[in-house]
Parts: C-alpha cells; structure tokens; sequence
C-alpha cells in the first residue's frame, strides 16, 4: 500500500460512526470531545460551526469538517449564540449513543429545512497518533468549489443516498463509504497544503518524490535494516541530502521515523492478530524478541504481552449508527 492508506490503516480502529441529521428553525447542538475523529458535511442549506474558542466558519452546501482530534465544538443556525449556552446533541454520532430525555433540549421547528447534515466519528487508535495526525490543526475546513474534489463529492452523495432509505446491503455499504470518505478527506488536505507556496511537513512529504520513495521503502518492509545511506538512495539523494531533507518535512530523522513505524506495527499487530511476539518482532525488523520486547517497553510503556492483553480486554465500539432529527 502507499504511505497514506498505511497511515490510515494504522489509526483507524473498530467502526465508524455516522447518522444523516435535517435541521429546521432555529437550532444549535454541541458536539464532542470524542476519541477519535470527527466529521461534518453540509448536504443542503448551510449553519455554522462554532469552535469552543476562536472565530465561528461559516459551512455552505456541500462543505466538508473533519477534526482529527475530535474537538469539543457546536453546529448552529446562527453564528451570534453564546457557546456556554449551546445544548449537547440529543443524538450525537460522534459518540454513537443518545442522551437521556432529561438532558433533550427541544428546539423550535418550522416547515423549512435549514440544514441537511451528514454527521459522524472514526475511532482512533489513542496510543501513539501519527505524526501527520498530529500536525493537523484541530479543524480542517473543505469547502465546495464547483469542479474540484470530484472523488470527496462522489462518497458524499453516495453516502446521503444510503443515509436517506436503508437498502438491502447498506450496513456493508456505509462502512465501506466512510472509509473511502476519510480517504478522500485526508487526501484533500494533504493535497491542498502541499500544493501551498512554501508547503512543508506530512503533506510536503507525502507529495515529494525523494522523501515519499523513502518513506514506501519503510513501510513496505519494516524488517529491512535499512540505513540512512540506502535510503537516501532510494530517494536519488545523497546521505547528508536526504537527511536533511526528510528530517526538514517529516519534523523528525529518517531511523528515528522508522523505528517509530516499527512499534507502531508491531502494536497494529498486537491488537489485531494472535501472532505470536517472536513473529512480530521479526515481521518489524528486531533480531531478537527481547531487544523487541525492550524497544516496545520504552516506546509504550508496557510490555508487548500486557499491551495485547490491556487491548483484548477492551470493550469494542458500536457498529454504524443512523438517526435523523
């Protein structure tokens, strides 16, 4: 896989959630903190989103919201509401539960509807985010600019239209269209800030040639023991070059970000499958289970058997969810 499905693969964990929500009259809602990421997408009307603190963005039809980090924030019709005042979504699926009818605020309705909102959450592993994870800022804005995004625009109507009337495979449909979502989403914003004058960090990388080669080569085969001379030349750089450079975008040395790819693998692989600890340790490059076991204990803090068992015991998300308010 290429670099930017890996990093996806690495972070998302269990199902996400989504629920399509019709607004009508005045209305406001507070959404979050969630452990993972959110998501919002104006289908029809408009609203605004109101951070916990800075300015409100005003969202038009077609516009997308993705919080990496699953930041508390409000939906609303107006942009002048004081945040304090803001009820908690009766629904919120960014949560995937709903609130008790003691803590329901209702809301005035009228005939009109004044947003038609696709709303949900990934579950995030919370152990170790990846470094382009943590870069984003805590809001990543979209907007619809007719002609641009064809893809994102595609899962989006894909998804209202599964969201709109349940058909007979539209649990496996959805999750399959939220995935493909969250794709899109990240590859427009990698895209966007890499395309900016100047453009470093993840997004940089991820569209720089050298940097992006080197970058497969240690996700591709984790187990090699690669150097930053052998590296550098898969990037058509010299050494110092290529350090330079990597270091410069990806904000950390190549070895460095490579061991970390290792352990976060390896706890991929501990959470996920029954292999056994000398397998793992093997699939990511350590001769030896203890010096894996050793490297794994300072990265996480516990051993890798106790780190597989703290994640077995875990209970595991709730499936899809849908609602419509």
């Amino acid at each position: 896989m290429d670099v930017l499905s890996d990093v996806i693969t690495l972070m998302r964990t269990g199902r996400p959630l989504t629920a399509r929500d019709r607004k009508c009259g005045p209305w406001s809602e507070r959404h979050g903190p969630f452990p993972g990421a959110g998501f919002h997408v104006v289908l029809r009307g408009s609203c605004w989103l109101i951070p916990r603190e800075g300015e409100p963005i005003a969202l038009g039809m077609g516009d997308v919201v993705l919080l990496p980090r699953g930041t508390e924030h409000a939906l609303a019709h107006s942009p002048d509401l004081p945040y304090a005042g803001i009820p908690r979504a009766d629904h919120d699926p960014l949560e995937g539960s709903r609130r008790s009818d003691t803590e329901a605020v209702p809301l005035a309705r009228t005939d009109g509807v004044s947003a038609d909102l696709l709303c949900g959450a990934y579950r995030l592993d919370q152990d170790r985010t990846h470094p382009l994870l943590a870069e984003m800022p805590d809001i990543v804005h979209l907007p619809a600019t007719v002609g641009s995004r064809p893809a994102l625009r595609g899962a989006v109507d894909l998804l209202g239209a599964d969201l709109e009337q349940a058909r007979p495979g539209s649990s496996a449909a959805l999750t399959a269209l939220l995935d493909l979502l969250l794709i899109y989403i990240m590859r427009a914003y990698t895209e966007d800030r890499a395309a900016r004058p100047g453009g470093c960090g993840w997004p940089a990388a991820l569209t720089d040639t050298a940097i992006a080669a080197a970058l497969h080569s240690m996700h591709q085969d984790p187990a090699t023991p690669w150097t930053v001379q052998e590296l550098g030349a898969r990037a058509g750089l010299s050494r110092a070059a290529f350090a330079r450079r990597f270091t410069s975008l990806v904000g950390q040395p190549p070895l460095a970000y490579l061991t970390w790819w290792r352990l976060a693998t390896a706890a991929r692989m501990l959470r996920e499958s029954e292999a056994p600890l000398a397998a793992i340790a093997s699939r990511v490059g350590y001769s030896s289970q203890f010096a894996f076991a050793n490297a794994f204990k300072r990265e996480y803090g516990q051993a890798p058997g106790s780190y597989r068992k703290s994640r077995c015991d875990e209970p595991q998300p709730t499936g899809t969810g849908q609602a419509a308010g």
